[in-house]
């Protein structure tokens, strides 16, 4: 398959789940890809596994400096990029309103969402000289809903989505498309960790899984085959956009009685 072929891709959260398999269909699909992690991260192993068509660049995609030095990263190696999935993310503390530490609201604003707004705001200007391209933000299905005890989260990817429709108005005419991926419960190394820090992870796991109309949890891949098909020249009319891929948890939720 050639859906990508001669288009450059960054990926942020490149090491985990669901980025570490966007990278993998990427490639296979044409693509050359830049992956970025934040130090210390598998990015590049996991950059190693995809052979000479991908890259790896650690950063802090939070600090501006540094979303600025990966996006030379992709003009030094490739001569530009087509297209952006700003992918990082982190759950932050599972704790009710009034107990949730405001340094742990901080840190998951700080990668959730101002991340995700410096790498849309520095892609602009690259993207435009390039004649457009698409960016993808990976949102949740917590940005149409909600869950208790999950403030930080749940405010963060409801506040990407908001700023994902802004910037496609803006630049609807300037052929630089942008819309949100929302994952349901995917079985990647974030999932685990919250099933660990239950003390019961074998449990909640299952417990989770029966709430899903599907009763399973997506595979990082298919998350991924939606990005691919935003990335590609296929979704050339979409632009401010939820695409959501969750088992059909929402139209549970959406169904069931107060």
């Amino acid at each position: 398959m050639s859906r990508l072929k001669g288009k450059v891709a960054i990926i942020t959260g490149g090491a985990g789940g669901i980025g570490r398999a966007a990278g993998a269909l990427f490639v296979r699909e044409g693509a050359t890809v830049l992956l970025i992690d934040k130090p210390g991260s598998d990015v590049e192993p996991a950059a190693e596994e995809l052979g000479s068509s991908a890259a790896a660049f650690a950063a802090d995609v939070s600090v501006a400096a540094q979303v600025d030095a990966y996006y030379r990263e992709a003009e030094r190696r490739f001569g530009g990029f087509d297209i952006v999935l700003l992918n990082a993310g982190i759950t932050g503390a599972h704790l009710p309103l009034e107990d949730y530490p405001v340094a742990t609201f901080d840190e998951v604003m700080a990668v959730n969402v101002r991340a995700v707004w410096l790498g849309l705001r520095a892609a602009i200007r690259p993207l435009r000289a390039r004649g457009g391209g698409s960016i993808i933000i990976t949102s949740s299905i917590q940005g149409l809903s909600a869950l208790p005890q999950t403030s930080a989260y749940t405010t963060s990817k409801h506040a990407v989505i908001g700023m994902m429709k802004g910037a496609a108005l803006e630049l609807a005419q300037q052929n630089i498309r942008i819309n949100c991926v929302l994952p349901g419960m995917t079985d990647t190394p974030m999932m685990d960790r919250i099933h660990s820090a239950s003390g019961a992870a074998a449990q909640m796991a299952a417990a989770i899984r029966s709430t899903i109309p599907m009763r399973r949890y997506a595979r990082a891949e298919e998350i991924a085959r939606a990005m691919l098909f935003l990335a590609s020249d296929e979704s050339s009319y979409s632009t401010g956009a939820t695409y959501v891929i969750d088992g059909g948890i929402l139209a549970s939720w959406a169904s069931t009685p107060d």
